[in-house]
């Protein structure tokens, strides 16, 4: 780790170089350790360090950004800079307001487990995945990643907002010749991961989706594991939960605050100070996170904000700034959904004929305004019969809005499951949809 006092060094020069009306400099210590798996054998094992610069300059409404991954005096100097011309000559934004301090909350966000986690206990815990497959005659494959993050951000206006937090995350897909299997945990104790569970679920999923059945394409209620859950609810804030998408007319949110869009049961909701996710108590801007609920017992009530649409807004930012220059304006990097009662028998109950969805893979967006996305199955697809899960069947594309589907839920899984993505996390349980469209059907 480079420590506070390290990175507050590196703001204080670049405060005190800058020669523009307001600055901000972003800091990214990142220490990450990756081993790589593949034919259930390990094949890549790799450390990477390194600091990130990231500076913003403003004058008058004009606003430039410069980087650099060099912290010596010449190179933090010239960073600063660049940032400043690049200012002098950008179009004017009337819409940006530097935020002003505000009292970062506490949250545990650094586990000493994973920071001290080394190469050799990987390997050892990769061995375990890879001898569980290997005893039922299956490759095993994926990436088991540690790592530390140090988060800095200072401006003119008196922000100081410095973080340092851990993660863990641990990835598998075991394959036969005709079948495959999935499991994935995260978070921010590495040893709070029980791998041999993740290899027993990526396995017992591959063997039970041997010698797949063709079914045809329809619409059919299904299960969905909180991989496929999470996929649709990870879209759902990309194309439509941030301010900048409301602003743009391209959200659909747009003219629905207030009104039920999805069904009772179904509050959504972001929040980077809770310890059950992967927390993150400031932005890129140095904004403390605010906790945003987005659908409260099915009513469209928020979205989240950085300080560009809030200030088109005169609100004030949830904290939810990426680093700049950003096109996409805020996001949201800390999603909980709400979960339920249901036991898997409770989801299966009085499904005549259905599917069990493991997770989706190749998702992209249909129609951003109605939330309709497609994809593919992949990972272990099952036909249920008369409230039981019986065979395998080829994976199908569906297309489908998740609005609809979200507005269809007729149970919610007890258990949540932590996923994570680049920056954040989103945790959800298994939700049980009366009706998912699959458009077509595959080979395989």
């Amino acid at each position: 780790m480079q420590g506070e006092a390290f990175l507050r060094g590196i703001a204080d020069l670049v405060l005190g170089a800058s020669l523009a009306e307001k600055t901000e400099i972003v800091l990214s210590a990142n220490e990450s350790a990756l081993t790589r798996f593949a034919s259930s054998a390990i094949h890549q094992n790799v450390f990477e360090a390194g600091v990130d610069v990231r500076v913003r300059a403003v004058m008058g409404t004009r606003i430039g950004v410069a980087t650099t991954n060099r912290t010596d005096e010449r190179a933090l100097r010239e960073v600063t800079a660049r940032a400043y011309e690049s200012a002098r000559l950008a179009p004017e934004n009337p819409d940006f307001h530097g935020p002003h301090p505000k009292p970062i909350p506490s949250v545990v966000t650094y586990a000493e487990n994973t920071a001290a986690y080394t190469p050799e206990r990987r390997a050892r815990d990769v061995k375990t995945i890879c001898d569980l497959a290997i005893a039922q005659s299956l490759n095993a494959s994926g990436a088991w990643s540690t790592g530390v993050l140090e988060l800095a951000v200072a401006n003119s206006h008196g922000i100081w907002a410095y973080d340092a937090r851990t993660h863990a995350s641990l990835k598998t897909v075991i394959m036969s010749d005709d079948s495959s299997g999935y499991a994935e945990r995260t978070g921010v104790d590495a040893s709070s991961i029980d791998v041999e569970a993740v290899g027993r679920e990526a396995v017992d999923k591959t063997v039970r989706s041997r010698h797949p059945v063709h079914l045809d394409a329809g619409t059919y209620p299904v299960i969905l594991e909180p991989y496929a859950v999470g996929t649709m609810i990870d879209y759902l804030g990309y194309i439509g939960l941030g301010a900048q998408s409301v602003q743009e007319g391209r959200s659909f949110m747009n003219g629905a605050f207030g009104e039920r869009l999805v069904g009772e049961n179904i509050t959504l909701w972001d929040d980077g100070l809770d310890s059950d996710g992967v927390p993150m108590p400031f932005d890129f801007e140095g904004v403390p996170k605010q906790r945003v609920v987005f659908f409260d017992r099915g009513v469209a009530t928020a979205v989240v904000h950085d300080s560009y649409t809030a200030g088109r807004e005169g609100k004030e930012s949830t904290g939810h700034g990426l680093p700049a220059p950003n096109s996409w304006g805020p996001a949201p990097l800390n999603m909980f959904l709400a979960p339920g009662d249901a036991e898997q028998a409770d989801l299966l109950r009085g499904i005549e004929r259905g599917l069990w969805v493991t997770r989706f893979h190749y998702v992209n967006v249909v129609h951003p305004t109605r939330a309709i996305l497609t994809g593919m199955t992949r990972d272990g697809t099952f036909l249920i019969e008369n409230g039981e899960i019986t065979r395998p069947v080829h994976n199908l594309r569906f297309t489908q809005s998740v609005l609809d589907a979200l507005s269809n839920v007729d149970e919610i899984g007890r258990e949540a499951v932590m996923l994570q993505d680049e920056v954040g996390g989103t945790r959800v349980p298994a939700l049980r949809i009366g009706a998912f469209t699959f458009s077509s059907a595959t080979q395989f």
